[in-house]
């Protein structure tokens, strides 16, 4: 069993930046794939980023393309989301999430079912 704790969450204006963490436990980690969602008030859980087990790929939701980054790092266990050039409709509750996937592509990296294990969030507010 992998457990998440999400960090970095805040208030921030249009245009700034922050940058998510997502610490795990387990040795497990590097065997998982990781993914950001995020959750807007009234809204469905919708994907933000994943990135492959080894780092070396990565995938993003149109919304936030080329305005975010996911990092991992396998040795701290930590798995990163830099948010740059923030919009007011970036606003919601973050989360970090593990996975398998056995396919490829955004459609795949990008569906929660992909996802066992979840961290409890953390709120992300970008003022305009």
């Amino acid at each position: 069993q992998v457990q998440m704790t999400e960090s970095g969450g805040g208030l921030v204006q249009a245009g700034g930046s922050l940058r998510l963490s997502c610490a795990a436990s387990g040795r497990a980690f590097v065997t998982y794939s990781m993914g950001w969602f995020r959750q807007a008030p009234g809204k469905e859980r919708d994907f933000v980023g994943a990135v492959t087990m080894s780092g070396r790929n990565t995938y993003y939701a149109d919304s936030v393309k080329g305005r975010f980054t996911i990092s991992r790092d396998n040795v701290k266990n930590t798995v990163y989301l830099q948010m740059n050039t923030m919009k007011p409709e970036d606003t919601a509750v973050y989360y970090c999430a593990a996975g398998r996937t056995y396919c490829t592509g955004v459609g795949c990296y990008g569906e929660p079912l992909n996802y066992y294990y979840w961290g409890q969030g953390t709120q992300v507010t970008v003022s305009s």
